[in-house]
């Protein structure tokens, strides 16, 4: 549900072997940089937070690289979440050491449920982040009801779980999440929008904040998400890493649009 306070731009990092990647549906990756030079660089031209994701530690069934989280951390000055192989509080614990504000968890929170509570009541709701990773299912539409029928994904978008992607936000928030972070896998790196109808399905269905990601290609497409897909922040990475929007430029044209965002100094 969205709140009408400030939208949020959140600068995305996917980190594999320590390095930024980017892709298309998530495969097809390719290097986008050091992720401690672009959380700066991000953070400097405006980003209101910083996201890393360690897309292959689950898939490889090894821990999150710490170094790279604590490096990354020294450049920042903005809210910092990490995520990827995060599966037992000792392990969130060890991102808040390395510098982590807010943790995200994705395939963990699936396999067992109650990490979400035991995180959130050692280190308040504020700092989990349950990630969804969504595919419409074959041929769905939005319903009379203005819910769209999508499968949560888990492994990076490897692993089917059979789980509608609404229905598991409500669990998640149910369960002490304080924020979604919602991707659509159809519009990933497709540079062609975000999933409206699925964003707003979710934002409706839960009173938490809703972040957006997949799909950012245009200024319109943030206006379009905020408006249409009720999101209280959006995410985008590969038009950030290679230039093809500048932070700055992209809140500009949003506050002429009349969506509420903290423009850099």
């Amino acid at each position: 549900m969205s709140t009408g306070i400030t939208k949020r731009i959140i600068a995305c990092l996917d980190v594999t072997k320590g390095r930024v990647v980017k892709g298309v549906q998530f495969v097809d990756l390719i290097d986008a940089g050091d992720p401690a030079e672009l959380a700066h660089l991000h953070a400097t031209s405006g980003a209101d937070e910083i996201v890393l994701l360690d897309i292959t530690a689950t898939s490889d069934a090894r821990p999150i690289l710490i170094d790279v989280v604590r490096r990354t951390a020294r450049q920042l000055f903005v809210p910092f979440t990490v995520g990827g192989g995060v599966r037992t509080l000792e392990d969130a614990a060890a991102l808040f050491d390395a510098g982590a504000d807010k943790i995200s968890i994705n395939s963990a929170a699936i396999k067992a449920p109650e990490i979400i509570t035991e995180i959130a009541e050692r280190f308040g709701s504020q700092a989990v982040i349950i990630a969804i990773d969504a595919k419409r299912k074959t041929g769905a539409e939005v319903t009379a009801e203005g819910t769209v029928p999508a499968e949560v994904y888990l492994a990076g978008g490897r692993t089917a779980t059979g789980r509608d992607a609404v229905e598991w936000a409500r669990e998640a928030e149910n369960r002490g999440a304080g924020e979604i972070l919602l991707t659509s896998m159809d519009c990933d790196g497709t540079r062609a929008g975000f999933d409206c109808p699925l964003t707003a399905a979710v934002a409706r269905a839960v009173n938490i904040p809703v972040i957006a990601s997949g799909g950012a290609g245009t200024g319109e497409h943030f206006v379009d998400v905020f408006k249409a897909g009720c999101a209280d922040a959006a995410l985008a990475a590969s038009i950030f890493h290679f230039g093809i929007h500048d932070v700055r430029e992209l809140k500009a044209g949003l506050q002429r649009a009349g969506i509420p965002v903290r423009l850099p100094c």
